[in-house]
């Protein structure tokens, strides 16, 4: 019962922390950036990742300095014995001993291994904080997207109610009409059966709206709720003009801005590092080592016998050593040139991440161009079919009004009508995104 009483109370603190910091009923696009990048898994593992290679530069630093180390070694003994001080056997006593060691090494020459480890290190660092900001991209512009697919779903129950309104007024309109004799109760029927399409449209819209805010929520790892919401402003096309820039000129800005870019760089120029300690492994190696050892004993059983006090015999016992050693590697089972041999295909290996991670920008940035040139195209088209449809279906209207024309060639104009509406909501939301896009290749924040 403890168990389950501190676990209520942790999730009800937890939920509490997080109400106080965001309401999941309007959140904002920024507020969504901030709960993915504080909740995907992705992420963390990144960050957890550069917490290791940070691990890796701490270890390698350490190798440029000297190891120290100390050690103590009490023991009693009983029965016969050797004093390790005296050099004489203690016939069944009670002996009390001591030994204190202190060992410290450092090395003086290795090829320049460690030195260039140092720096491997450090590369490998940078890179991983690279990588850390490529993953935050990649997690911001899918905030983004679905962002954009929840406004769209909203837009478009706003067409579908609107279409369903219309149909219901005509319909009513229909009805007193037909049981007036003034129309054909074949024009009722139609327009019921048109009600109901209108009616699973709302309820299909619906669903979608509730997918699309599903998709943010798992997304940004929240439990999913009734109340999940988000809370946006007006997007209107015509504020986010395309980018004046050309796919090359795009190109050349997001080369020295984009991380991934900067990643692949640092991984090449690690790699080239990992070539030279492996070489460096053919070189002697020289080192200094440096030692002190001393010890103490004390027969307790024999108090007549003189006694030095603990101190003076460590200092009287003292025993320093210094040497230095020179290795020199001759054979080593080919494991030195194998190393090379691997150092120089994993150097190989980076040079085509480089080449694929600048081409495969190049392509997104050429794609996300055409994606929003032939959007923005399909946007201005959509407006100007709209704005005929409108035209249309409000003659269509007045013709229907007055019986010039049947119900079934009014139900095609209202459903021109309302096709083009959703396809020009669908066209605006793409241009936004994929303007947003190229804008995230130029360096810009990736907001709304």
């Amino acid at each position: 019962m403890k168990k389950i009483y501190f676990l209520l109370c942790y999730l009800c603190i937890t939920q509490t922390s997080f109400g106080q910091q965001y309401d999941i009923s309007s959140l904002t696009l920024q507020e969504s950036i901030n709960i993915a990048l504080e909740n995907n898994i992705n992420l963390q593992r990144t960050q957890l990742n550069l917490l290791s290679t940070q691990a890796g530069l701490l270890e390698a630093r350490g190798n440029m300095i000297p190891t120290l180390s100390l050690g103590v070694g009490p023991s009693r003994r009983w029965g016969r014995n050797l004093n390790p001080v005296t050099n004489l056997y203690e016939e069944s006593n009670t002996l009390n001993t001591m030994n204190v060691a202190a060992n410290s090494s450092i090395t003086l020459f290795e090829g320049r291994r460690i030195a260039n480890t140092v720096k491997q290190s450090k590369l490998l660092v940078e890179a991983g904080r690279y990588d850390v900001a490529a993953s935050e991209n990649e997690i911001s512009l899918s905030v983004i997207n679905l962002f954009v697919n929840i406004v769209f779903a909203k837009e478009q129950v706003n067409i579908a109610n609107t279409q369903l309104q219309t149909n219901s007024e005509q319909l009513a309109r229909t009805r007193r009409l037909v049981e007036a004799g003034t129309l054909p109760t074949a024009d009722r029927l139609d327009l019921e059966a048109q009600e109901a399409t209108s009616e699973l449209e709302v309820i299909n819209a619906r669903n979608n709206l509730r997918i699309a805010k599903l998709n943010l929520s798992q997304l940004l790892q929240i439990p999913f709720a009734e109340n999940f919401d988000i809370s946006f402003p007006d997007l209107q096309a015509e504020n986010y003009a395309m980018v004046d820039e050309s796919v090359n000129e795009i190109f050349a800005v997001a080369l020295n801005t984009l991380p991934q870019i900067k990643a692949a760089e640092l991984g090449l120029e690690s790699a080239e590092y990992g070539e030279k300690i492996a070489k460096g492994a053919f070189m002697p190696t020289i080192s200094a080592n440096a030692s002190a050892f001393s010890n103490y004993a004390r027969v307790v059983s024999r108090p007549e016998l003189p006694f030095n006090p603990f101190f003076t015999q460590l200092e009287g016992n003292l025993a320093p050593s210094i040497s230095v050693n020179l290795n020199i590697p001759i054979l080593s089972n080919f494991r030195n040139t194998a190393n090379l041999q691997r150092a120089r295909v994993q150097t190989r290996q980076q040079e085509l991440q480089q080449v694929e991670t600048r081409n495969q920008l190049l392509q997104d940035i050429e794609t996300g161009y055409t994606n929003a040139l032939a959007a923005r195209q399909s946007y201005n088209a959509s407006v100007r079919r709209v704005a005929a449809l409108e035209e249309s279906f409000r003659m269509s209207q007045q013709r229907f009004n007055v019986g010039a024309v049947n119900s079934v060639d009014f139900q095609v104009a209202q459903n021109n009508l309302f096709n083009a509406q959703a396809d020009l909501l669908n066209a605006k939301y793409e241009y936004i995104f994929r303007v947003k896009v190229l804008d995230f290749y130029l360096g810009k924040p990736v907001t709304l």
